[in-house]
């Protein structure tokens, strides 16, 4: 064979085995990690209760970090779950009048799933920092994972398809509220509940996950 022929004989091995990769990962994007959020853009209204004054609406968002395509049966287990729950002005200003200017503590998040199974039914042991508010407006209660928290890991069914991960309906808390007046700290744990509406709040995370 001719140096010629050789060489157009490796050309088209080549092409042949490009070809091939080619159709192999036609298709096959590689997955990539998103912000999950609850609600979309909107707040979810849970009622809560609070130390010395009567349950009170509160503003709660949430996100987490999760790939955005799980393999059939795969797993993942999600970051950087967080939120914030706002107490307004005027609640803010009840427990001012009960003698509060602070709080700490850890809360537990319930999470579902609309297909597949998680490992456990909640978030458990995000950080809630220890925080003493100046008087008057409104209040942003910070919740984060931390390396003591426990966060469930996610099992995608054995079918493809899409799945949706969402908000419990009711969110716990251990907390402790600064009193002012003796500079100690009161314990509490307090309930939430998602708030009843017509049309129905949205708690699913946004966007769903693929499962492929």
């Amino acid at each position: 064979m001719s140096r010629l022929s050789r060489l157009s004989a490796g050309i088209a091995t080549t092409a042949t085995a490009i070809g091939a990769i080619a159709v192999l990962t036609a298709g096959t994007a590689a997955a990539a990690t998103v912000t999950y959020t609850a609600g979309g853009t909107t707040p979810l209204t849970y009622t809560c209760t609070f130390p010395g004054i009567s349950a009170q609406s509160v503003a709660v968002t949430s996100h987490l970090d999760a790939s955005d395509t799980v393999a059939t049966s795969g797993t993942v287990t999600p970051g950087n779950v967080g939120g914030a729950a706002t107490i307004t002005a005027a609640v803010h200003a009840l427990l001012t009048a009960v003698g509060f200017d602070g709080i700490r503590g850890t809360a537990n998040v319930p999470v579902t799933a609309s297909a597949g199974t998680l490992s456990q039914p909640a978030a458990t042991g995000l950080n809630i920092p220890e925080t003493i508010y100046p008087a008057g407006g409104p209040i942003t209660v910070n919740i984060a994972q931390v390396a003591t928290s426990t966060v469930p890991t996610y099992t995608a069914p054995d079918t493809a398809g899409t799945a949706t991960l969402s908000m419990g309906p009711s969110l716990t808390a251990a907390l402790e509220f600064h009193k002012r007046s003796n500079n100690s700290w009161v314990p509490w744990t307090m309930t939430c509940n998602l708030k009843v509406t017509n049309p129905a709040q949205n708690a699913a995370f946004s966007p769903s996950i693929t499962v492929s």
